[in-house]
């Protein structure tokens, strides 16, 4: 079935040095634009992280330092990969747990104002989830009939995320609407606010801590009764679109007193 679009939507997937958006970077990223009419444009960038590249993580993608070490930094392409994604919606597979997130780190690492919230996001993992509970191989499988080749290279887990979300219109007509207002919210596991899911929208939209010891509680009674847990978390191991959230919290908490 063909996907319905009001404007471009960017499949993506990335290959980096390890699973830690804080931590980890991308050596690796793949952009498939399909236009309205069905048009396609993609793009394949191989990317110097600046960090060694674990072999566990070569092993999966088969990406080596020595494979990346000529190629440009994010930072040296950051503003090339916007300007694609600028005015798109975005897909993936675990788009909204893992890549998202990382590509809204690196961004921010590289000094480039992506406005990563104007996308709607559609993650193709959720649905599949919520509907049949595989992974990316057995989807393709599945909705589509054919083998992924290549699995884990940026270019074949790209199009089959596509060709997979296609096919999923097509399997559940009664379930999925064939509109990306719709996909983005019946792919969204929850109501993240930072894309790691630190805090998120609580049952009472506000928005409240997802972890530690005050999970559960809002961010800004907790930035009130403790103002140390600020700090706490600004000098931590947190991705920097959650601390940037935070500071957007506690600021607009301060010019509301």
């Amino acid at each position: 079935m063909k996907l319905q679009l009001e404007r471009p939507i960017v499949f993506f997937d990335l290959e980096t040095t390890g699973i830690d958006v804080a931590k980890d970077r991308i050596v690796e990223i793949c952009l498939l634009k399909v236009y309205p009419d069905g048009n396609e444009e993609s793009k394949v960038m191989r990317i110097n992280p600046t960090i060694h590249i674990p072999e566990e993580a070569s092993n999966v993608h088969g990406i080596y330092d020595n494979d990346v070490a000529d190629c440009p930094t994010f930072a040296d392409v950051a503003a090339d990969i916007w300007a694609f994604i600028d005015g798109c919606d975005l897909g993936g597979y675990n788009s909204n747990h893992f890549d998202i997130p990382m590509l809204a780190e690196e961004f921010l690492r590289a000094g480039v104002k992506a406005n990563l919230q104007s996308c709607r996001s559609v993650d193709v993992q959720n649905i599949y989830k919520k509907l049949e509970r595989r992974t990316l191989s057995a989807a393709y499988r599945f909705y589509c009939n054919k083998d992924l080749e290549n699995a884990h290279s940026a270019m074949a887990d790209t199009r089959a995320t596509y060709e997979v979300l296609c096919a999923q219109l097509g399997h559940y007509p009664d379930v999925l609407q064939n509109d990306v207002d719709f996909l983005t919210s019946y792919s969204r596991m929850n109501r993240n606010v930072d894309y790691a899911g630190r805090i998120i929208m609580g049952a009472d939209d506000v928005e409240t801590f997802n972890f530690g010891k005050y999970k559960g509680k809002h961010v800004v009674d907790v930035l009130r009764q403790d103002p140390g847990y600020y700090g706490w978390v600004m000098q931590g191991d947190f991705a920097l679109n959650t601390k940037q959230v935070l500071t957007e919290i506690a600021l607009r908490s301060k010019s509301t007193r």
